[in-house]
């Protein structure tokens, strides 16, 4: 590795530092630190420490002359001064410097003309496969002549100083749009870093090149045609997303140019939570050399993962290269979507399990962003917890969320898209009471959808939400479609469906005066 990248980042030349690891090498360092251990199949089993999920209350951006008048400050994109992230970012190379580090260099943006490359500083080996995992893999040539546009410094065991450094915990990631640097330090969850470079994607793309950048799975069929799944984490992206009847695209982040929708990563990062062959085999089979395993436990007495333990985290994880998936594209790059699949996980048993969406309706659901956090996925979220998340991700968009619905809805009307909305959480009650919707039911509407059996059956509209819900589809029992059928106390259902809808009301005031009369009247009807 030659000196120069050292000493352009601050460090010392002549530290101990390792370069482009392969997987098998970094996983066999991981295992000699005692920081890991491999399972039956071969993966690698790590521990990511106190945090097990993202921790966004601890997400800044440095607040400077490019960004005071372009960022949607809110309670996602916290404020920081220049002054504590100059100090923290000489903390840290000081913290690193004489120490191991691994170091990739890697991109984003399976599409050659947004290209942004990266390069990752770790302090451990394990966060340094992730980073191989998870960002695209630039060739040989490539690395010859490589550049950075960007730098992700990673230092688990580094704390901050609230004291002093302008953060109020000890851990923090930081992003400076400015110098084209992010700072992640005090927690080891591995996810902070590919969603610290969505977030820096999210305001570039759609800013300087409008691309619609978007928290979204994508697959394709073998006419081409394009299917996309919004959801926040938890709803069924990377579940849904490999169909061994599709080729998948990505399973969590892409853009959306004139032409295309590509893949921002080179890797997928699946929730390992009930895992099981039947109902998900090709992230099953994902679990293997090369493979990442989260937070999980052991069957005792084995080296085999037990899938079903929530001991640590229910936001168990597994990161592995895209070519991992049997029918991942090669280039993960598609055509213009066909389909679009809003994934909401409803606690409350109230949403159909699948309906069709006016624009109006569409437009208004995709700014509201309804679903229910699943626990583990965040800090302090320990139960599903009903929730509202502009465009399906909020806490990654540093522009107001009206820049990218209003993107959106252009789209969608310019090719004509079909909008669905697909509830992958609870029927015949709420959570406690109902059952979650069974994954092959899912599975089947969303099949039924893209081959385009389900456009000939007959639709009624949800007596609060207006949507339209199919009355039957080829492998769901019919009285599911509609929730209001699978409860008991069909009042309670009533009273229900106008509790959720009041909460959308509320929600959506903040945004009542910024968009057309037709968005506006997709309201819930109480």
């Amino acid at each position: 590795m030659p000196e120069s990248i050292l000493t352009s980042m601050g460090f010392p030349f002549n530290q101990p530092v390792y370069y482009q690891l392969p997987p098998e090498t970094l996983s066999r360092q991981t295992v000699q630190r005692g920081e890991g251990v491999l399972n039956d199949t071969g993966a690698l089993v790590i521990s990511t420490g106190e945090f097990t999920g993202r921790s966004p209350d601890d997400k800044f951006i440095v607040k400077d002359e490019l960004t005071a008048g372009t960022i949607d400050w809110n309670h996602f994109n916290n404020a920081i001064e220049a002054k504590y992230f100059n100090q923290l970012h000489a903390k840290m190379v000081t913290w690193l410097a004489g120490k191991e580090i691994w170091i990739r260099d890697c991109y984003a943006c399976a599409h050659p003309a947004f290209r942004v490359n990266i390069r990752v500083i770790n302090e451990n080996p394990w966060s340094n496969l992730f980073a191989y995992n998870m960002f695209l893999r630039p060739g040989e040539t490539s690395l010859e002549n490589f550049t950075p546009d960007w730098h992700v410094i990673h230092a688990p065991c580094f704390k901050a100083d609230p004291l002093t450094d302008g953060v109020p915990r000890s851990n923090f990631t930081i992003v400076n749009f400015s110098q084209k640097i992010i700072l992640i330090g005090g927690s080891g969850y591995t996810g902070e870093i590919k969603k610290g470079i969505f977030s820096v994607l999210n305001y570039l793309l759609p800013k300087d090149s409008d691309v619609l950048s978007m928290h979204c799975a994508a697959n394709a069929g073998n006419d081409g045609n394009t299917a996309i799944f919004f959801g926040l984490s938890g709803t069924g992206k990377t579940t849904l997303s490999a169909d061994p009847d599709r080729y998948l695209i990505g399973d969590d982040e892409h853009g959306w140019t004139g032409d295309t929708v590509f893949n921002f990563e080179g890797g997928c990062y699946a929730k390992t939570i009930d895992l099981n062959a039947a109902n998900e085999p090709e992230i099953f089979r994902a679990i293997r050399p090369g493979a990442m395993v989260e937070n999980v436990t052991f069957i005792e007495g084995t080296n085999r993962i037990d899938f079903a333990s929530k001991k640590i985290t229910q936001n168990t994880r597994v990161s592995y290269p895209l070519h991992f998936i049997s029918n991942a594209l090669e280039i993960s790059v598609g055509g213009i979507p066909k389909n679009i699949f809003f994934l909401t996980c409803d606690s409350y048993g109230i949403l159909p399990p699948i309906s069709k969406l006016t624009a109006g309706q569409a437009m208004y659901q995709f700014i509201s962003g309804y679903t229910a956090k699943i626990a583990g996925t965040e800090a302090g979220i320990t139960e599903p917890k009903a929730t509202f998340s502009a465009c399906f991700g909020a806490p990654f968009l540093p522009l107001h969320p009206g820049r990218y619905a209003g993107m959106l809805g252009k789209k969608m009307k310019e090719n004509k898209v079909n909008v669905w909305m697909v509830n992958t959480g609870w029927s015949g009650g709420p959570y406690g009471i109902g059952k979650r919707i069974p994954l092959n039911y899912t599975r089947a509407m969303i099949a039924a959808v893209l081959n385009e059996t389900l456009s000939a059956i007959e639709f009624i509209e949800h007596p609060v939400f207006g949507v339209l819900m199919p009355v039957s589809c080829a492998g769901v029992p019919a009285e599911i479609l509609n929730p209001k059928n699978t409860w008991v106390n069909k009042a309670n259902y009533d009273a229900k469906a106008k509790e959720l809808a009041a909460l959308f009301i509320a929600n959506f005031e903040k945004y009542k005066n910024e968009v057309g009369e037709e968005i506006v009247a997709a309201s819930p009807r109480i």
